[in-house]
């Protein structure tokens, strides 16, 4: 539960009247996809709250030294990525935190077609409607006016991710004071041109992809390119954060698969629902 002391630290953080909810599946997931677009709305005096909707329990976890705490040993891998969690919010500066019908009501699904689906919290399993009522009462009381999450792929075809984009796209667009939903997506020429830089560097730790290995979105479907460079720096210390799940390298990151990802200098979307005039490089922009 959030306590009334809590609510009235969040109402007194962001006072520019800009507010915007990020709906993301896992622990990690706001770091990687909207880490810059966080910090620099933040820092820019808007009231920021990310939605995390499981602990990420199924993870995988890259420090040996750790492997226990998996779902296959001790299973207590969603508590200690609630503590990265919060270190990456700090790292990020957002004004807010909310777990998706309270922590832990919601379990990490894993990928399609695995046991960890068929738990009785998984999230995708859950109820739909419910998840959604859940969502809305969120919207309700904090009341952004631009929401983000994925797309209808969830990014890469995780099924929380596809799931936290059903929810959303159900509670967002009937949420009173929600103007614009975006979806956080990967431009096809940033991470072509970034992952050109890393290969020109040499040696990064990671093994560098071939350009159509990691999903993209093609840049005529991209609405909105949002400058992060003044808050990369940022970006970089919440995915260090997350040290279970992200190697953080020169320039890149990689999760467990060890491949390299490149870090633009702009964080990339789709407008989804709202006005498009003025989104061009603000997600408020144009907007009352």
């Amino acid at each position: 539960m959030i306590s009334d002391d809590e609510r009235g630290t969040d109402r007194q953080r962001g006072t520019d009247g800009r507010r915007v909810v990020l709906v993301h599946a896992h622990p990690d997931d706001e770091s990687i996809t909207t880490g810059g677009t966080i910090a620099r709305y933040a820092a820019e005096g808007a009231h920021v709250t990310v939605v995390t909707c499981t602990l990420g329990e199924e993870g995988e976890i890259i420090p040996p030294a750790l492997s226990e705490l998996g779902a296959w040993a001790g299973d207590q891998l969603g508590g200690y990525r609630s503590a990265e969690l919060a270190a990456a919010g700090r790292a990020l500066g957002w004004t807010a935190h909310r777990y998706l019908g309270g922590m832990g009501r919601w379990r990490d699904s894993g990928m399609a077609g695995t046991p960890s689906a068929e738990h009785p919290r998984a999230f995708v399993g859950g109820d739909l409607d419910q998840q959604a009522e859940q969502l809305t009462a969120i919207l309700d009381e904090l009341r952004p006016q631009v929401v983000v999450t994925y797309d209808s792929h969830g990014g890469y075809g995780h099924p929380d991710h596809i799931r936290a984009h059903e929810i959303t796209m159900a509670a967002a667009p009937r949420a009173a004071s929600v103007q614009r939903v975006f979806h956080t997506v990967s431009s096809r020429r940033a991470v072509t041109d970034g992952l050109a830089a890393l290969r020109a560097a040499g040696d990064v730790g990671f093994r560098v992809p071939a350009d159509d290995e990691l999903p993209t979105t093609p840049d005529e479907a991209v609405t909105t390119v949002v400058d992060i460079r003044a808050h990369r720096w940022r970006k970089f210390a919440a995915l260090a954060a997350h040290e279970t799940q992200v190697d953080v390298g020169p320039d890149c990151f990689a999760l467990s698969n060890g491949i390299a990802q490149p870090v633009p200098g702009a964080e990339h979307f789709v407008l989804a629902h709202g006005p498009a005039e003025g989104a061009e490089t603000d997600l408020f922009g144009g907007l009352r």
